[in-house]
């Protein structure tokens, strides 16, 4: 226990009036659970002030004696009990959770934290969608003898449109992920040039961590999901993409998974939304746009690392998905 982090965190979980917020921020209403309504909450706020938080990964503090509705992100929400209990429900569950435990909330998962007291701490991680890449969280899949919950865990933090409800992890205190936890929370609220990197592996790490501790002990791990084997299946398909991307074919991934190329075609639009071809274009000019943020390659070159042969079609399809020119992208974001 860190009692300067705990002070700290006390500090920034005063109550806070939802019907002055509700009239503030005045979100949508986009469902009702017996009655009552579910907000759209789409941007992460700041403690205080209530003005938008920018970065990819945000922490926030439960507020104390405060009522909050039922609400839906559209980021992954890791809360952890740092002291005293909760309770959290979602349109199906009632989950009670005690001090150390962790519970990581699906984009989209209806559900609030019931009003907590002054003896609680519950911290919130939010998780935006651009801040991992389907690389960074392959080694969730990696594990075979805990298949079950790494692959829930990749589908929570990959999917743009995860039907997962929950995890829930009883972590008995275990040091080495509540200090993780700390390590995290210090170096957010005391942030430096090498913070944000910092805090991304932090967060990594607390995920092999609590992978670690449900492969042990299989019962220590509470996990709801609505989803079918076929969206985890997308998952794996999409991260085949974001490998292969510089010489993939259609064909040549039909083959690899043993599929017919139409079939393929097909399943991907209906699970993404979009074509393979597009899905290929945008993960080539994700990496593009990178190159010419961090290195001082020619545009020529990376069009071709890349993975488009023609350097004009790479300007054209850089400009249509990035909005301007790559010379303008790399004078724009290499001055910032």
């Amino acid at each position: 226990m860190n009692t300067e982090i705990l002070e700290l965190l006390h500090q920034n979980r005063e109550y806070k009036d939802w019907k002055k917020i509700e009239d503030r921020l005045k979100p949508l209403i986009v469902d009702y659970i017996n009655g009552e309504p579910v907000y759209e909450f789409y941007e992460t706020l700041k403690d205080k002030s209530l003005n938008k938080n920018g970065q990819l990964i945000s922490i926030s503090t439960q507020p104390v004696d405060s009522f909050v509705p039922y609400h839906i992100h559209n980021y992954v929400e890791m809360m952890v009990v740092l002291l005293g209990s909760c309770t959290i429900k979602t349109a199906t569950n009632t989950i009670h959770m005690k001090q150390d435990e962790i519970i990581i909330m699906g984009r989209d998962t209806i559900h609030k934290v019931e009003e907590i007291d002054s003896g609680t701490i519950v911290v919130n991680i939010a998780l935006k969608t651009a801040v991992f890449s389907l690389n960074d969280l392959d080694f969730l899949t990696q594990n075979e003898g805990m298949h079950s919950t790494s692959s829930m865990m990749f589908s929570l933090l990959a999917s743009n449109n995860s039907k997962v409800a929950f995890n829930l992890f009883h972590t008995n205190h275990e040091s080495h992920v509540v200090n993780t936890v700390y390590n995290i929370i210090s170096e957010y609220y005391r942030p430096d040039n090498f913070s944000n990197q910092i805090i991304k592996m932090e967060v990594l790490e607390l995920f092999l961590r609590l992978i670690r501790i449900a492969s042990h002990s299989p019962n220590l791990v509470d996990a709801k999901k609505q989803q079918t084997n076929n969206e985890i299946d997308i998952l794996t398909l999409l991260l085949y993409i974001e490998k292969n991307y510089e010489n993939i074919t259609l064909d040549k991934m039909a083959a690899y998974f043993g599929f017919n190329a139409n079939y393929l075609s097909s399943y991907l639009k209906k699970r993404t939304g979009y074509t393979f071809i597009k899905l290929v274009h945008i993960q080539r000019i994700n990496v593009a746009a990178e190159y010419l943020t961090f290195t001082n390659a020619s545009i020529d070159d990376i069009s071709t690392k890349v993975g488009y042969e023609n350097a004009s079609y790479f300007y054209k399809v850089f400009k249509k998905y990035m909005g301007t020119s790559p010379s303008n992208y790399r004078q724009k974001y290499q001055k910032n």
